[in-house]
């Protein structure tokens, strides 16, 4: 089974979204380890980078499952499945605004990656966050990553709140994924909780985290959009 890094600790993993403030969030980022865990074998020195980075809140982290339940490891065992040879890393930050995952990335991104999976936008989303900030960090995000490593592909993962905040909040949110997709030209997962949002017996009894076979379904949505990207290393320049 393909090894899944992960960039932080599991004192991070246990705080619950919508539960850490923006403060809070770039303490824990600053504080966060290395990954320990060991990797697989490195690429050759002049093949192209093959890091798969999953960089997200507490869904990336998969909060309230086994490690290997959640969806990046799930698409770690698609990708060896499929002969695949890339590492996964899951930078999944429980808690995570968007506003966090600007002031983090840089940290994140000090080794080259070939794709960026980005999800992030639901705790802004769950606090009623003005969108006019959500977007501006998103794109922080995204400049950031073509910045530091600019032959990465970049996924966008949207996501859709409940109406709590009213309706016409939850559609812009739900619109500014797809617009700042098509702005950027990334790839775009319509919605990542797509047959799990809402569903019971596929949600936590938080009924906002997936359950094991919740994360099953978040990889069929993410791999639907990832695996068509994804290519065999790079030969080594002779």
């Amino acid at each position: 089974m393909k090894t899944v890094l992960s960039l932080v600790s599991g004192a991070l993993l246990s705080v619950l979204v919508g539960c850490t403030s923006d403060s809070q969030t770039a303490t824990q980022a600053a504080e966060a380890p290395a990954a320990a865990a060991t990797q697989t074998p490195a690429a050759p020195r002049n093949a192209t980078p093959q890091t798969i980075l999953f960089f997200g809140n507490s869904i990336t982290a998969g909060l309230g499952v086994e490690p290997d339940e959640a969806f990046p490891a799930l698409i770690g065992q698609k990708l060896d499945s499929a002969g695949l040879a890339y590492t996964i890393v899951n930078a999944g930050l429980s808690g995570e605004t968007t506003a966090g995952g600007r002031s983090r990335v840089g940290w994140v991104l000090r080794q080259p990656v070939a794709v960026f999976v980005l999800e992030l936008g639901g705790n802004d989303g769950l606090r009623g966050l003005p969108l006019t900030d959500t977007r501006r960090n998103l794109q922080a995000i995204i400049d950031t990553v073509r910045r530091r490593s600019p032959e990465a592909q970049i996924v966008l993962a949207g996501m859709q709140i409940p109406p709590n905040l009213g309706p016409d909040y939850a559609t812009q949110f739900k619109k500014l994924y797809a617009e700042i997709a098509q702005k950027n030209q990334v790839k775009l997962i319509p919605f990542l909780l797509e047959g799990v949002g809402g569903v019971a017996k596929f949600n936590q009894r938080d009924g906002i985290h997936p359950t094991p076979a919740g994360h099953r379904l978040v990889a069929r949505n993410v791999w639907t959009v990832l695996q068509p990207m994804l290519r065999q290393p790079a030969a080594v320049a002779q």
